[in-house]
């Protein structure tokens, strides 16, 4: 039988280097000089490093546009409240990968309520999409495309 797999990955390669040219824009920046401004990332995590709020708000900005610059999804990012401690402010950007089982019961529900000829079951991280019909699945494809969902989604192991 035809079937899909509805996932939701980043591609950390580019995430990366994303991180890299925020922290080389930081530094050329004219309004940054003389400032500890730096951003870290350690896995889904990136750490966003300033002096002020502001500048924090600033980072943010630079690294979603490098982010959109590569292609990865800015629905991804998750940007914590921006905490201030002595001379140094901080915020946490969190970068969502795979589905959760909310989204996951939510995109299998708005399937069942399309009424196609498809079955979809939730498999750890991802939703497989299973019918009958190539058309059918296809269909599906262009349903979730068109919701708004808060995840990016790709579809991927598309069988015939």
């Amino acid at each position: 039988m035809p079937s899909f797999d509805v996932v939701s990955e980043l591609d950390m390669h580019q995430v990366t280097n994303a991180v890299d040219q925020s922290n080389r824009v930081v530094k050329n920046r004219f309004d940054f000089k003389g400032v500890d401004a730096r951003f870290l990332r350690k896995e889904n995590v990136v750490e966003v490093v300033s002096e002020s709020e502001f500048q924090v708000r600033q980072m943010v900005d630079m690294l979603q546009a490098e982010l959109i610059r590569r292609e990865v999804d800015v629905k991804c990012m998750e940007v914590g409240d921006i905490i201030e401690s002595g001379k140094t402010a901080k915020a946490i950007v969190t970068l969502q990968e795979g589905i959760d089982t909310d989204t996951a019961r939510k995109i299998v529900k708005m399937i069942k309520q399309e009424k196609l000829k498809v079955q979809a079951a939730i498999q750890g991280d991802q939703v497989r999409v299973t019918g009958k019909k190539r058309d059918d699945l296809q269909q599906v494809i262009a349903f979730l495309r068109q919701s708004e969902l808060d995840i990016p989604l790709q579809y991927q192991n598309f069988r015939d």
